[in-house]
């Protein structure tokens, strides 16, 4: 599905990746875990392609990039993240920046098919926002509207679902039914490479792990093999205990760093 291989980014001085590789397989849904400014977003750009490393080589769903077209890449890609969602209009209603998702627009200039609005109504629906279809999109809360961009990718129906930070920003609540709602993506045939900071955003769905430290590889693998005590203090220089519970690690601190 994904094949990432000796990627390194250099920025004048600074080594911003420095010979990363990854193999994700179909079937499988990846986190991609470790400190902020650790790498994890430059590596998602060049899975998109909107980012190129100074050398290796990106290869996603069997498109190998330098040798294809990314506009068509991009069709079969759903992405969420910060920079997307400050580009939507405000005031449209709910229903229509979740439509634009089919085509791949901001905003619709024309008449939009029947068929296209209310297969956008359904999806919200689905993940329990009908009743606000209607609303303009600025007066959904910070959790409504992120719920909304991931109803808005599923329009494409992509088979690749690319997640950068999606519960940033959202208390306990919010946060909860946002991955209530990524953990329901394992019913649907797209697999999922997620972005985070935070262990416990780890739900049943994911089942592999990449730990980025200092735009190095940390470790990767079954998300059971990776997240151990002594890879996460590696990763985020932190003495924890791990524990598990229903597939969803959660970390307790150890008190003065013991």
């Amino acid at each position: 599905m994904i094949s990432l291989q000796h990627l390194t980014l250099r920025r004048e001085q600074s080594l911003i990746l420095d010979d990363v590789s990854l193999e994700m397989k179909q079937g499988e849904n990846w986190v991609i875990l470790g400190r902020n400014g650790s790498g994890k977003t430059t590596i998602l750009e060049m899975m998109t392609g909107y980012l190129f490393p100074s050398s290796g080589s990106v290869e996603v769903l069997g498109y190998k990039y330098g040798q294809c077209d990314l506009r068509e890449v991009r069709k079969e890609i759903g992405y969420i993240g910060p920079s997307l969602m400050e580009k939507l209009s405000l005031s449209d209603p709910v229903w229509e920046v979740v439509a634009t998702g089919a085509y791949a627009y901001l905003r619709f200039y024309q008449a939009i098919p029947q068929q296209v609005q209310e297969q956008a109504v359904k999806l919200l629906e689905d993940m329990n926002l009908g009743d606000l279809a209607y609303h303009p999109f600025g007066t959904l809360s910070q959790g409504e509207r992120k719920k909304a961009m991931l109803a808005r990718c599923l329009m494409a129906d992509p088979k690749l679902l690319i997640m950068d930070e999606p519960c940033a920003g959202l208390d306990l609540y919010e946060r909860e039914k946002m991955l209530a709602e990524i953990d329901k993506l394992k019913q649907r045939n797209v697999s999922v490479v997620y972005v985070t900071h935070h262990v416990e955003e780890i739900v049943p769905l994911f089942s592999h792990v990449a730990l980025i430290r200092d735009g190095k590889l940390a470790g990767s693998g079954p998300k059971e093999e990776v997240l151990t005590k002594d890879m996460i203090l590696a990763t985020f220089d932190i003495p924890v205990d791990v524990e598990w519970d229903n597939g969803r690690p959660w970390i307790k601190i150890r008190p003065g760093g013991r």
